[in-house]
């Protein structure tokens, strides 16, 4: 109980996420008693880190930093709002299919957010969109970055446990798809319901729509390029993120767009960013090292049986579980913690791990815009400059209706095992 209100109470003090699982897995390594844990703690942390699966995280976060530099976003988004110029709340629906095309390419949540607050943003308050709802849609669809292959999410999973990340960069193709026709969805009923959205202001063009496709073709010509070569073994996911690099420099540069004066400096923050990310695998390994020491997840399995033995009623738990982690967890952090305790309960109920891998990422992948502390909030609100009570207030609908598609996913293996059976 000392550890875990140590947890806890750091969590709620503010402490950066790294820091409290390395102070939380120190704790506990001086709980356990044994003084030649200590020795071990560093050859842990180096551990975690040892894994050619971790590279594609900075790539992909690189090819973000490139793709904004290079003006790429900006001709996908120019090329899909021409496409729903002539529908109210055409543009509402162009950020969510910027999204997933974005997903497509960079595989992380925060990293689709910072990006379309700086294009979307701006297009959307001189549309005369509540700047509330603009943040939430944004915040929403940026959770499509995670589950759309190729994805730093399920990387890291596949990484974690051995599951296959080719299957897992599957299984998340028609899941990604679901969410982005759920978040079109709650855009068509609010606009029914509470007339948000401004009347179009501009007819449909062919013209146009033609200028704008003919001008996104290299940059759509990315996600097809990376996808495609995962797909058909010509490189592997890891080397998927120096391709995606190696295509955002040269459309860049095609585009003539691309300063390399600014180079240099989008690789800092690239690197600071993965820095980050790096550090919190790195302490968070402590803390699942000395929780398997512990035998942590022998009593789960034993709490859990004492409680229900019925496969449909274990998953709900795992379910509620996994929720309330990821509202309150980085979503990194929430893997390297609780992975090794689900999992066995998944083995138990007979649940697929590609199946159960998929779900687990699904409902972190959530929590990221579950208020109070979803993480893509927090950016979403730090870059677009929007109070993040607002953003929490209005993200509700598109929240519960990805919850929702989740769990139906949950229980649902088919629908998910479908295209990982198809390209077996």
């Amino acid at each position: 109980m000392i550890v875990v209100l140590i947890f806890v109470v750091c969590l709620l003090i503010g402490v950066p996420i790294a820091f409290v699982l390395g102070l939380t897995g120190l704790a506990h390594v001086a709980y356990l008693g044994d003084p030649s844990y200590y020795g071990a703690i560093i050859n842990r942390m180096f551990a975690g880190l040892n894994s050619t699966g971790l590279l594609a995280i900075p790539f992909f976060i690189i090819a973000g930093e490139l793709m904004n530099e290079g003006g790429i976003t900006k001709r996908l988004f120019t090329l899909f709002r021409e496409l729903v110029i002539q529908i109210r709340g055409g543009l509402a629906y162009a950020v969510v299919i910027v999204s997933a095309v974005l997903a497509a390419i960079l595989g992380s949540a925060n990293a689709v957010s910072s990006i379309l607050c700086k294009v979307a943003i701006p297009e959307m308050k001189e549309d005369g969109y509540p700047e509330e709802f603009s943040g939430a849609l944004i915040a929403s669809s940026a959770v499509l970055g995670p589950i759309i292959p190729p994805s730093t999410t399920f990387v890291y999973y596949s990484v974690l446990t051995g599951v296959s990340v080719r299957a897992l960069f599957l299984a998340g193709i028609v899941p990604g798809i679901l969410l982005a026709l759920g978040f079109i969805s709650v855009i068509f009923i609010q606009g029914k319901i509470y007339h948000l959205y401004p009347a179009p202001t501009q007819k449909f063009n062919f013209s146009r729509l033609g200028k704008a496709f003919v001008a996104a073709i290299p940059a759509l010509l990315i996600p097809i390029i990376m996808m495609g070569g995962i797909l058909t073994g010509i490189f592997t996911p890891t080397e998927s993120g120096v391709v995606a690099v190696v295509a955002s420099i040269i459309v860049g540069l095609f585009y003539k767009t691309l300063d390399l004066k600014k180079l240099p400096g989008a690789l800092v923050r690239a690197g600071m960013v993965s820095a980050a990310l790096l550090i919190i695998i790195a302490f968070g390994n402590i803390m699942s090292w000395t929780l398997a020491i512990a035998g942590v997840k022998q009593v789960v399995m034993t709490t859990v049986l004492a409680i229900t033995t019925n496969k449909y009623l274990i998953l709900l738990i795992c379910i509620a579980l996994m929720i309330a982690v990821g509202c309150v967890m980085d979503a990194t952090a929430a893997m390297l913690v609780f992975i090794p305790v689900l999992t066995p309960l998944a083995d138990l109920i007979g649940m697929d791990p590609i199946h159960f891998g998929l779900v687990y990422c699904l409902l972190i992948t959530v929590g990221l815009v579950t208020p109070p502390v979803g993480m893509t909030l927090f950016v979403t609100s730090n870059v677009s400059g929007i109070s993040l009570s607002k953003i929490c207030k209005a993200v509700l609908p598109f929240a519960a209706v990805a919850m929702l598609i989740t769990i139906a996913l949950a229980y649902l293996p088919q629908v998910v095992m479908w295209l990982p059976t198809v390209f077996a």
